[in-house]
């Protein structure tokens, strides 16, 4: 990936996560830590993967998306406002009465999401069947999905992998946010899933294991995903949680609550400040 290319999704990113502490602010609650974590895959596949038309929503051939850990509904209301599906401005309605920006994805209300889900584990397996749809159906999408490290906890998580792996879905590609903090502390110590690379492995997957916030190894895991014929594919995304706010990074404390005026106003700072870096290595690579 050429420097420019980084730097743009990079901007991207960063405005994802504006949105992201702008919604959780104004509603007064919502999940910031897990949403800032996922900012940069989303911010890869909605504007540089994923076959999608922000004026047709539906359109029959377009790739698929599946937010298996719903409650990070922020990260993917800020992307898809990103991405044009719909204005900017109704992200801090979210959780509002009213709204049609609810606290989990709601397929029916909201322009852009394939799935409602929420309840944990649901959303890879139902991803799981739009993969297989598009296989007896012979289309040539894909389906992408996001599950995260304390959901992988969940039963049905395993009952899903077996079925991607027993259906031979190569259209499907999962990724697992592993930030390794989940709403009651550290996934070890709550209810170890760990190590997923062998899990996965043993379940007849293919497993790639990447930094989730370098955008050239998305670029390269994502493409090595699409190659991949006979299985389907889990990459393994270790990321921070809380990512780009100084006081919610690697904090469990921020998994579900929102900051109040002043450190939504120190939220802001620190995403201003990254996006003053970025325009400063736009200006060294500029010349």
């Amino acid at each position: 990936m050429d420097k420019q290319n980084e730097l743009r999704l990079r901007r991207i990113a960063n405005s994802i996560r504006r949105g992201i502490v702008d919604e959780v602010h104004a509603a007064g609650c919502g999940h910031p830590g897990g949403s800032l974590s996922i900012a940069d895959i989303l911010a890869y596949l909605y504007f540089e993967k994923m076959n999608i038309d922000p004026k047709n929503p539906k359109m029959p051939g377009r790739d698929r998306f599946v937010l298996s850990k719903g409650h990070t509904a922020p990260g993917l209301y800020a992307t898809l406002a990103e991405r044009g599906f719909f204005p900017k401005e109704d992200l801090v309605t979210l959780r509002k009465t009213n709204s049609y920006l609810q606290g989990h994805p709601d397929m029916k209300s909201v322009p852009g999401v394939d799935m409602s889900t929420g309840s944990l584990g649901l959303g890879i397996s139902a991803a799981c069947g739009m993969a297989l749809s598009g296989k007896v159906s012979g289309d040539g999408y894909r389906v992408y999905t996001i599950i995260g490290d304390g959901e992988s906890e969940e039963g049905q998580v395993w009952e899903a992998a077996m079925f991607a792996a027993h259906y031979k879905l190569d259209n499907l590609c999962a990724v697992l946010d592993l930030n390794g903090l989940q709403i009651d502390g550290p996934i070890t110590e709550v209810m170890n899933p760990t190590p997923h690379d062998e899990k996965f492995l043993a379940f007849g997957w293919n497993v790639i294991t990447v930094p989730a916030h370098d955008f050239a190894a998305l670029e390269e895991a994502f493409s090595a995903a699409e190659k991949t014929k006979g299985k389907p594919t889990l990459i393994i995304a270790v990321s921070v949680k809380g990512k780009g706010v100084s006081y919610m990074e690697n904090s469990c404390e921020w998994h579900g609550k929102a900051p109040g005026d002043e450190l939504y106003s120190v939220a802001v700072a620190d995403l201003a400040e990254i996006d003053r870096q970025i325009d400063r290595e736009e200006a060294e690579v500029n010349g």
